[in-house]
């Protein structure tokens, strides 16, 4: 389970947004659903989720009917705040979404269609764990509106998976992906590289073995050991060594140079698409500083410039919402210097980069000696965009501190 929820103020039991919040009807809104459940703990997950021994008092086979009450308020809460907006993305995430059936997730889908509205076009992607994926679940979820599955591959490499406490079956992943293009999803793959005992070749095998399945979009993310998880513990106490900085840089630019090849390009630094129109929707919203609703346990929301966050434990979520009040455990407006912060780390990651006119003048000269350290592009800067190099997204919490110092 995640750690200690933020600090902050309470948030009101029927959850109106604040009077002084404006909703902007030009922004985009998305919807975030969280679904908490687990069948096993990985060792290095902090998210908040949960096994069945660990539930204590909630049920799965009621989850979606919890959550659609939260949907419920939703509507309520930003009905009174302004006009609506039709949801442009929809991101089932978890945990693992496809532990429920997929009927569940689509009354689920159905609510925020009810409730919202889901825009032309819009993005709607579930996660899943490659187990837990069959042809007649991905039809289903096919024809409940769903059309983008991400799949959870982490590594092509046994004692890797072994690792990482990952379960599924590498065999599976292939299983899953050509379900989801017969039902003609979109497929996105995920990857994890730096576990304890990944050589370089062996993450270059599970590089190989994603290509293979020829997916439109590919996410590498760097194993982070977070406080709390199985893995910090193992290490801790020397039975596995952490993370090697320099070889997770090398396996950085394996894949890197390897998607290059593959016709994928980088548009954010852990993410890669085959084309733009590729992208992770929803993934975008979050960076660029667009509205949106997290429903469900742990959940956390943006709109108007407001966030909120929910209680973190499935059962106490059900109690509030039971009770008809909101979930909600607290809220922040962050100050100019806090969004300011927020704006460079996010928009900093992404392909289009961040304007240099958005820096505090002092930042502003830092661009310069970001360029002559090679850690910024010098054509994007004239034209007034700060873009990280393949240097600088190696160094990119390097180049954060340079901007906000």
């Amino acid at each position: 389970m995640a750690g200690a929820l933020p600090l902050g103020d309470p948030a009101p039991a029927d959850g109106r947004l604040p009077d002084d919040v404006r909703i902007d009807p030009e922004l985009d809104f998305g919807v975030y659903l969280h679904v908490p459940f687990c069948r096993v703990r990985c060792g290095y997950c902090d998210f908040n989720t949960y096994t069945s021994g660990e539930l204590r008092g909630a049920r799965q086979d009621e989850y979606a009917d919890t959550l659609l009450r939260e949907v419920r308020l939703g509507r309520d809460v930003l009905a009174d705040a302004g006009p609506l907006r039709a949801a442009r993305t929809v991101f089932f995430g978890g945990g693992t979404p496809t532990l429920l059936p997929a009927g569940d997730l689509g009354r689920m889908l159905d609510g925020v269609r009810d409730a919202f509205g889901i825009a032309d076009g819009a993005e709607v992607t579930v996660e899943a764990n490659p187990d837990t994926v069959t042809p007649e679940v991905v039809r289903e979820l096919a024809a409940a509106g769903v059309n983008r599955m991400s799949i959870g591959m982490q590594s092509a490499v046994p004692h890797v998976l072994a690792a990482l406490d990952r379960t599924h079956s590498p065999a599976n992943v292939r299983t899953a992906v050509d379900a989801a293009r017969e039902a003609g999803l979109d497929v996105s793959v995920d990857l994890i590289y730096g576990a304890p005992g990944e050589t370089l070749a062996d993450w270059e095998a599970s590089l190989d073995a994603a290509l293979a399945l020829r997916p439109d979009h590919l996410s590498a993310y760097a194993l982070i050991i977070e406080d709390g998880t199985k893995l910090a513990r193992q290490i801790k106490r020397g039975e596995v060594p952490a993370p090697d900085d320099d070889l997770q840089a090398d396996m950085y630019e394996l894949a890197d140079a390897t998607l290059a090849a593959a016709g994928f390009d980088w548009y954010e630094v852990s993410n890669w698409a085959r084309g733009d129109e590729h992208r992770s929707r929803h993934n975008l919203a979050y960076w660029r500083g667009s509205d949106w609703w997290g429903f469900g346990p742990g959940a956390h929301s943006h709109v108007g410039g407001l966030r909120w966050w929910n209680v973190k434990h499935p059962a106490a979520y059900a109690q509030r919402l039971a009770l008809g009040t909101s979930p909600a455990a607290g809220r922040e407006t962050p100050d100019a210097e806090a969004r300011g912060l927020e704006r460079v780390l996010l928009e900093s990651r992404i392909r289009e980069g961040l304007s240099v006119d958005a820096l505090p003048s002092g930042a502003r000269r830092a661009v310069a000696g970001l360029v002559a350290d090679g850690m910024v592009e010098g054509a994007a800067a004239v034209r007034g965009r700060v873009v990280l190099t393949l240097k600088g997204r190696l160094l990119a919490d390097a180049v954060v501190r340079a901007l906000t110092e």
